[in-house]
């Protein structure tokens, strides 16, 4: 019989993150991290706000197809009256909509997986991609996240997750900065208020 031999020294492996929550409210800070990474964040205080806001920015950016492939999205949408004119698919869309599964403060990442409807396609090969969020999935750290994650999905955690800190980049071509190449050239992301 073997005995696994004890660690010298327990609280030094990995018991607590490197990274401290900052004083910061949550909000602000994935705004700060997401916007540095070219991404753009817009605050809701509610449903309304949310469709007042799409509505100004699709009218201003003369965005006519989009998809959406998400009842919850489609369903505020339509109470509202905003005139969905839904992309047949995401090859011939202005944008596509979706939601996110958290959103990791530290990092500015929108975490999305393989459950969402169309969650391995709908947030990369659209030229813009609008992610809908709420406050209650907004957490510090990619651990956390991932807590969330073994949380909503405890017995069949999604096949694919994926992390996504704004719009597409590279710097393979020459050194250069390039935006857009392997997925969105715009990201927005609008954190709607769940607090009350």
């Amino acid at each position: 019989m073997t005995e696994s031999t004890p660690i010298p020294f327990p609280q030094s492996e990995g018991n607590s993150s490197v990274y401290r929550p900052a004083a910061d409210e949550l909000e602000l800070k994935f705004a700060e991290e997401f916007t540095k990474l070219q991404g753009k964040f817009v605050f809701c205080l509610d449903d309304a706000e949310l469709v007042a806001r799409f509505i100004n920015l699709f009218q201003g950016k003369q965005w006519t197809k989009i998809f959406c492939s998400e009842k919850s999205l489609e369903k505020i949408m339509h109470v509202s009256g905003f005139p969905l004119n839904p992309a047949q698919s995401l090859a011939d869309c202005d944008i596509s909509v979706t939601t996110c599964e958290a959103l990791v403060a530290r990092t500015g990442t929108i975490v999305l997986s393989s459950a969402q409807p169309n969650g391995r396609t709908a947030s990369v090969y659209a030229p813009v991609h609008v992610c809908v969020a709420y406050t209650d999935q907004l957490v510090y750290d990619v651990k956390d996240a991932m807590n969330l994650m073994k949380q909503k999905y405890p017995t069949n955690i999604p096949s694919q997750i994926t992390f996504a800190s704004g719009p597409s980049r590279t710097a393979d071509i020459e050194k250069t900065l390039v935006v857009g190449v392997h997925g969105p050239k715009e990201v927005y992301v609008f954190l709607v208020d769940r607090s009350v």
